[in-house]
């Protein structure tokens, strides 16, 4: 089988420029790197760089663009927290596999994690038990992490429980981390809110979400749907029903405007992963966001 962790970096060397690997780069380092007075190197700017960080002077020598970098004054911890129940074995909205999907993302910002020195650590699970994996700063904990995880989901026969990943960490987890919620679109509980609003006071936060596949579909492609939690089959005379189509539409935009305005009031960074293609952009969009945030 081949390493999960080659099949991560396959989606962020995706030009033989690197260009995607470069912006990520960019950006985390302009969001994680400790920003010290202590002069460390230069390096010719990459997109996705903040200005900020030219050194103007050695610019104007050299007759391009190049970064200042300082030693970092501390190393990051990034607390990777997966929702690892059977509902991530469902589709996600590329018809490819959650499971997947939630691998992909975690993979690429732990591989971001890893390759600027910072230490990472992983907290999954269901409704039935919520495990954590040591920390880790190398590519080989790094596989071991995304294979766990992915056997995990795999062998899961009990419902996602994200509640109780989000109490774990608030209950047990002390030290001050940046703590990476990777998580699917089920609705939003009162408790949810409550440890959102304890862990945000305590640790920087980050929500992914990967987005389901729609159980009705206008046209083709909706045979044979089913749920992974209940086993309900969708009926196939709906496939294809405007009315039908357009309630659960309704619906969605309802939930996904609820999720959106509590992660904004609470300043949490969120972003949503439709599909494995547009992953890339996404992680960059919201890397951005939050670094542009704190200019």
């Amino acid at each position: 089988m081949q390493p999960l962790i080659t099949q991560v970096k396959s989606k962020l060397f995706i030009r033989s420029s690197q260009k995607s690997m470069h912006a990520l780069d960019g950006a985390y380092a302009s969001l994680m790197r400790g920003r010290s007075l202590d002069f460390e190197d230069l390096r010719p700017y990459e997109y996705g760089d903040q200005v900020r960080d030219i050194d103007w002077r050695a610019t104007a020598k050299q007759g391009e663009p190049l970064i200042k970098r300082t030693k970092a004054t501390r190393m990051h911890t990034v607390l990777f927290l997966v929702d690892a129940g059977r509902g991530m074995n469902a589709l996600a909205e590329d018809e490819t596999s959650k499971r997947e999907l939630a691998v992909l993302v975690t993979g690429a910002l732990g591989f971001l994690t890893v390759r600027h020195g910072d230490d990472f650590s992983v907290v999954y699970g269901d409704a039935e038990q919520v495990r954590r994996l040591p920390p880790g700063g190398s590519e080989g904990s790094l596989e071991h992490a995304l294979r766990t995880i992915d056997r995990t989901i795999r062998e899961s026969t009990t419902p996602n429980d994200r509640d109780a990943l989000l109490n774990y960490v608030a209950r047990n987890i002390a030290r001050r981390m940046i703590v990476v919620i990777v998580t699917d679109e089920a609705p939003l509980t009162s408790d949810t809110d409550r440890m959102l609003r304890r862990l945000k006071v305590q640790h920087d936060v980050l929500w992914l979400t990967i987005r389901d596949a729609d159980p009705v579909v206008r046209e083709g492609g909706g045979a044979g749907r089913r749920d992974v939690d209940s086993g309900w089959a969708v009926p196939g005379f709906v496939q294809g029903d405007d009315e039908v189509l357009t309630e659960l539409a309704a619906q969605e935009a309802a939930e996904t405007a609820r999720r959106h305005d509590l992660l904004r009031r609470l300043e949490i960074t969120h972003a949503e992963f439709g599909g494995q293609d547009a992953a890339v952009p996404a992680l960059l969009a919201m890397l951005n966001r939050r670094s542009n945030a704190r200019l």
